[in-house]
């Protein structure tokens, strides 16, 4: 019988050379899961900042309507004033009326409104009780809030960003005027 002579280093590190082939695989499978859910986790967050922007800038267009004038003029109802936000909302503008809310309100002064306009986020729901549309008169100051639900689909991201359990994120924006003298 032929005594064996054992393995030189090199012929033990072809074998598990082989035995290798199918790392990269398990790999991948471990690495893949964070990787996507981060990738679309900052594809949501881009999302929500590009709908907070466009929200913004529709919140101020329209409340030009109601600062110039031409919201009293037209005798413009909520529903119409929040289409008009919604038509300026551009491509985020389909299904915008299911999902904007819309309070315009005279207020006294600029700071330390007694008592405060009520806030829907305030309690466990979102709850509509309190707001009102009003244009106000020439010179008078006027606040325009408007509040848009974003559905969210990463699921950790809508945990961690929904502010009412629903699996949206409530984006607000907020306009502050002096109407201006229209009626002269």
């Amino acid at each position: 019988m032929a005594a064996r002579s054992r393995p030189t280093l090199m012929q033990r590190l072809r074998r598990r050379r082989g035995a290798a082939e199918g790392s990269a695989a398990v790999e991948f499978a471990l690495v893949a899961l964070p990787f996507f859910f981060m990738l679309f986790a900052i594809m949501e967050i881009g999302l929500i900042f590009v709908t907070d922007a466009v929200l913004t800038n529709a919140v101020m267009e329209t409340g030009r309507l109601v600062r110039t004038g031409q919201a009293s003029q037209s005798n413009l109802t909520p529903a119409q004033f929040k289409t008009a936000l919604c038509s300026r909302m551009n491509i985020l503008s389909s299904g915008c009326d299911g999902r904007a809310t819309v309070d315009v309100r005279v207020i006294p002064q600029y700071r330390q409104i007694n008592p405060p306009p009520p806030d829907p986020l305030s309690g466990a729901s979102f709850s509509t009780n309190g707001l009102t549309y009003t244009n106000g008169q020439p010179g008078s100051l006027v606040l325009v809030r408007v509040w848009y639900k974003q559905p969210l689909f990463t699921p950790f991201l809508a945990q961690g960003l929904s502010r009412l359990g629903d699996g949206d994120s409530v984006l607000t924006a907020t306009a502050t005027f002096r109407n201006e003298p229209w009626d002269q």
